[in-house]
């Protein structure tokens, strides 16, 4: 465990964007041999992947990411300080968990200092979760995404057909235009292998993930965003 977190330091000091301090050729030898050792002691151990998969890894942590909104589902204030993107499915029973602070965060607590937009993100194990996507979608047809995304949240467990519907009489969409629209065709399934592309580039393999300002978040919270408003709201 030591090896990984010394691992981890020495990339950050090498890899990110700081000031140099001096440092003899010696000293700077000294610290990349040292590198290689650990990369050599994790690799050894099956406990990570080569030099350049990590080092790539580190790099796209602390990159701000151009993620392009196009016609994702979007709500807050356009013109917000402050964007965040999620990168999301339907059965994921962290995604279900968190979306209540995330509906209190935007709606609640900054509805005019938050843009919240949703990516779709079915992770492969997860058979219903591009069925679900496209129920959404159907009801962003009608006006009525983020409606319907936070009724069917709770439901990750059950994402059939009847639960559909059961969610879009809750949220008073036109059922029989929905019934028509939640089918999983090709234009949803082409929006919906977008999402997944742009977000396999900015590094996400799991879900929710989330980026704020183009920045991905591992540790997101409703204090990050505390932080972030007083920050950029003076």
């Amino acid at each position: 465990m030591k090896k990984i977190l010394l691992l981890s330091s020495l990339f950050v000091a090498l890899f990110s964007c700081a000031k140099p301090s001096p440092q003899s050729s010696e000293a700077l030898a000294a610290e990349i041999a040292e590198v290689k050792n650990v990369l050599k002691y994790v690799i050894e151990r099956g406990m990570g992947a080569s030099y350049e998969q990590i080092k790539n890894q580190i790099e796209k942590a602390d990159k701000i990411w151009d993620l392009k909104i196009d016609d994702s589902p979007s709500t807050g204030n356009p013109k917000a300080k402050i964007v965040i993107v999620e990168f999301t499915e339907f059965q994921c029973p962290y995604c279900s968990a968190i979306a209540p602070m995330l509906d209190s965060l935007v709606n609640k607590a900054y509805p005019d200092k938050i843009k919240l937009v949703y990516k779709n993100f079915p992770l492969s194990f997860h058979a219903n979760a591009p069925a679900a996507a496209a129920a959404a979608l159907a009801a962003h047809k009608q006006g009525k995404f983020w409606e319907y995304r936070w009724a069917l949240a709770p439901h990750y467990q059950k994402l059939v057909d009847s639960t559909f519907i059961a969610v879009a009489e809750q949220v008073k969409l036109n059922i029989e235009q929905f019934k028509k629209d939640m089918v999983l065709d090709d234009e949803k399934k082409a929006i919906i292998a977008r999402d997944m592309q742009l977000g396999s580039e900015a590094g996400v393999q799991g879900t929710p993930n989330f980026y704020v300002n183009g920045k991905r978040q591992d540790r997101f919270s409703s204090s990050l965003v505390d932080s972030l408003v007083k920050e950029l709201y003076k």
